[in-house]
């Protein structure tokens, strides 16, 4: 079954009229059951959003390896909005580390906010815990909002498990206060962080914006 535009137009046209995302997945369901051949959308990805999500599910759902799957996203960085990207990260959390870790160094260096904003978000899922080591450095000045936040939700994320090593790291990093104050604004939201580290991490709030 190849999927065309006007097949998923029709398919969407028969769901309830405030149809919701869930009536979307079961029709990627479907889709997924039925083997479809999603490759006819990636034309419109950019230009007609709702269909990311068909797309990219339908697609990835049928590669059971996550190295392809890992690949099949390299080979399609579409990403033209913030919220995207967090839809794909359960799809790769069981990479290996070093293989993520590659990918994400060259991410960060692209010129596109939302590419750059996934070589940290990549992350936010088991497959980054216990390598704040590695991923700490990865961390620059960025003045695009989504990779600011992506930077901090990351920064939150290897607090939940070593927050002595973040810490330390925060006190001297050199970051502008704009990546940082998200970061230490994640931590404190975190229900997963001692209230002990986050009065902790607050008190770096000052030296920070002084630096």
């Amino acid at each position: 079954m190849k999927l065309t535009k006007q097949i998923v137009l029709k398919d969407i046209s028969a769901l309830p009229e405030n149809y919701k995302t869930k009536d979307i997945d079961a029709l990627i369901s479907e889709y997924v059951r039925n083997k479809a051949d999603a490759s006819e959308l990636r034309d419109y990805v950019l230009t007609e959003q709702w269909l990311h999500r068909i797309y990219y599910y339908v697609s990835l759902k049928q590669i059971k390896d996550v190295n392809e799957r890992m690949a099949f996203i390299d080979r399609n960085l579409l990403f033209d909005d913030w919220w995207h990207t967090d839809q794909l990260i359960n799809f790769v959390n069981k990479l290996p580390f070093e293989t993520a870790l590659r990918y994400a160094k060259k991410y960060i260096r692209n010129q596109d906010p939302f590419i750059r904003r996934w070589g940290y978000v990549l992350f936010i899922s088991k497959l980054g815990r216990g390598h704040s080591a590695e991923l700490l450095p990865l961390m620059h000045d960025d003045e695009h909002y989504y990779v600011q936040m992506g930077e901090a939700w990351l920064i939150a994320e290897l607090a939940i498990d070593e927050p002595d090593k973040v810490w330390e790291w925060m006190k001297t990093n050199g970051l502008k206060y704009n990546i940082n104050g998200k970061g230490i604004q994640k931590i404190c939201d975190s229900f997963r962080i001692t209230d002990d580290w986050k009065a902790k991490f607050k008190e770096l709030r000052a030296a920070i914006k002084n630096n």
